[in-house]
């Protein structure tokens, strides 16, 4: 737990029936990425991915982004792959069980 009684990383990560089969049909070496994306979404510190080049430390080719910038406790945007996929996230804030949820994945 955080000093504010909230928990920290690593959190949990939820994929929706339809982000999961999205991501099962992708070509290997693509959810070999999406697994590293999950590894960074799992173990961020902040999950919000808030602030100045806050996504600064992700690897090349990386970034995350909020789909609105008035909603900073809003959905996310998670790029990877030089932008060739994203993947969109929610982060559920619960004090007991806090969790990631993977609402959709893409690839082209």
């Amino acid at each position: 737990m955080t000093d504010d009684g909230f928990m920290g990383p690593p959190w949990q990560m939820d994929w929706t029936p339809k982000a999961q089969a999205v991501r099962d049909t992708l070509p290997e070496h693509v959810r070999k990425t999406v697994d590293a994306v999950r590894a960074e979404l799992v173990t961020a510190k902040d999950p919000y991915f808030r602030g100045v080049d806050t996504d600064a430390d992700l690897p090349d080719g990386m970034k995350v982004r909020p789909i609105q910038s008035s909603v900073p406790k809003g959905p996310r945007i998670f790029f990877f792959g030089h932008g060739h996929g994203w993947l969109r996230h929610t982060f559920v804030r619960r004090v007991e069980d806090p969790q990631i949820v993977v609402e959709e994945v893409f690839w082209q």
